[in-house]
């Protein structure tokens, strides 16, 4: 039988507390540090300093925090407490209110240093969840309102570390040793996870394939992502130390997850492009849907050279006579020009000059081996575009109708039947009798370039061998709508 945790006995916490230039670990410094250390019921010495963040302090923070740039001028660098602060960190407890913030700042300021800096974290925002749920409210101001806390200067480090520890030692004389000592024991033992959410969070996830989407306060959807293992990738997200200001912002607004299995890692991209695109969630940096799609088409003019021309009426039936699909039409020149670039290729006859008279102008710069003066022989300019150009050369849709691509997880016995067709996920079904009621005719879907670049890659990669594909010749096929 285990023994129970002796914490409040024999380990020493640091309450810890940090004044920053803002909010964001990866363009904001630290401009004081405040720590009190506790044992075995006794306050055991204090460290307290000022920080030159190397940076210039706003008038808001300034005016909040009443720590002025002239204060921090003369203090040392961080690179120069850096040393001292490990070693006074060394073996403790590192407690803070919201203590992802404070924590992640200082793993912050290490990892700028080349170092890494580890501890076990307790929260006392969360410690106050556990102890007094009743409550809605467990922001520092309300611990101290509520409990009869002794005021402090806020926003300053030692005030706030102050009102911290006298809420750590109020708890410990109300809710009496024992409680807390679960309590604490419970924090130390769990994974980080955002303060808002239930602590039994990561416990509910599935270990398997699938979507996840973290809602915010009113059910915003705040992100969607997806992984082969959901609770191993939502735990990933809790233990990042808020590398970037979107993770500190998802952090601070999460209020629930909730998640879609699926039986393997395609239909969880799958997923997870729909959704996103759909759903539209504030936190996601991938590319949303392209109003209209751009492509390139080659034709021969009357002096027999291939020639380029943008086009926006792409037929979904024949991608294969099309070259690369473009978000706009300046991704498309841009590309364009990289090609004329780095194969000598004439800058008029790709479309990137008007037409006029006499030799394109990259060819004065001695970038163009003549075809627009007709000095380049036609098949040899041509067989040169042809290379050039081949790599982005689109593919055609290599089956008659829709196939049905299957996935089996065995370990958790689900399997999802991918209905795809033009390069366009249609539908998930289950199992032979919904794919038998699925009928398709009559039904549109919108064409979407990250869909087509995921399945081309996955079923005509060098990957494709682990997909089961079935042809499904008697379903109906979609209109495949361009945008």
């Amino acid at each position: 039988m285990p023994q129970p945790s002796q914490h409040l006995k024999t380990t020493t916490f640091a309450f810890l507390d940090l004044e920053t230039t803002g909010g964001s670990v990866a363009t904001d410094r630290i401009t004081e540090i405040g720590i009190q250390f506790w044992r075995a019921g006794e306050c055991v010495g204090q460290w307290q300093t000022l920080v030159n963040p190397k940076t210039r302090i706003s008038p808001f923070i300034e005016q909040l925090t009443g720590i002025s740039n002239a204060m921090v001028a003369d203090a040392p660098l961080f690179e120069d407490i850096a040393d001292e602060l490990e070693q006074r960190l060394d073996g403790v407890v590192f407690v803070a209110h919201n203590a992802r913030f404070d924590y992640g700042f200082v793993k912050g300021e290490f990892r700028r240093l080349g170092r890494m800096f580890v501890a076990k974290v307790l929260c006392t925002v969360k410690l106050s969840r556990r102890l007094y749920p009743e409550f809605r409210r467990h922001n520092m101001d309300a611990l101290i309102e509520r409990h009869g806390l002794q005021q402090v200067q806020r926003h300053r480090a030692m005030g706030d570390v102050a009102a911290m520890l006298g809420f750590f030692e109020h708890a410990l004389a109300q809710q009496g040793e024992d409680t807390l000592e679960t309590a604490i024991g419970e924090l130390l033992q769990r994974p980080s996870i955002p303060s808002h959410l239930p602590l039994d969070t990561l416990q509910e996830l599935p270990r398997g394939p699938g979507v996840y989407r973290f809602y915010g306060e009113n059910d915003a959807l705040l992100y969607v992502g997806k992984s082969t293992n959901i609770a191993q990738r939502v735990a990933s997200h809790f233990s990042g130390d808020h590398n970037s200001t979107r993770g500190v912002r998802i952090s601070e607004s999460l209020r629930r997850v909730d998640w879609t299995e699926t039986a393997g890692e395609l239909g969880a991209l799958l997923l997870e492009l729909k959704q996103i695109k759909g759903l539209k969630p504030l936190f996601n940096r991938r590319s949303r849907a392209a109003k209209n799609l751009v492509s390139i088409e080659l034709t021969t003019n009357a002096q027999g050279y291939l020639q380029a021309r943008l086009i926006r009426e792409i037929d979904p039936g024949r991608l294969g006579d099309y070259y690369g699909l473009f978000r706009s039409k300046r991704d498309a020149e841009r590309a364009l020009a990289g090609i004329a670039a780095k194969n000598e290729l004439c800058n008029r006859l790709l479309g990137l000059e008007p037409e006029h008279s006499g030799p394109c102008f990259q060819r004065a710069l001695g970038r163009c081996q003549g075809a627009c003066e007709g000095r380049e022989d036609p098949l040899r300019y041509n067989l040169r575009m042809q290379i050039a150009f081949h790599s982005l050369r689109l593919q055609t849709w290599p089956w008659k109708g829709p196939v049905a691509i299957i996935e089996r997880n065995e370990i958790s016995h689900k399997t999802d039947v991918l209905v795809v067709y033009n390069w366009v996920h249609v539908a998930t079904v289950h199992d032979d009798h919904e794919l038998d009621s699925l009928s398709l005719g009559g039904q549109a879907v919108n064409f979407d370039l990250d869909s087509y670049k995921l399945l081309a890659k996955a079923l005509l990669g060098k990957d494709s061998g682990q997909f089961r594909i079935q042809p499904l010749p008697a379903l109906a096929q979609p209109d495949v709508l361009m945008p």
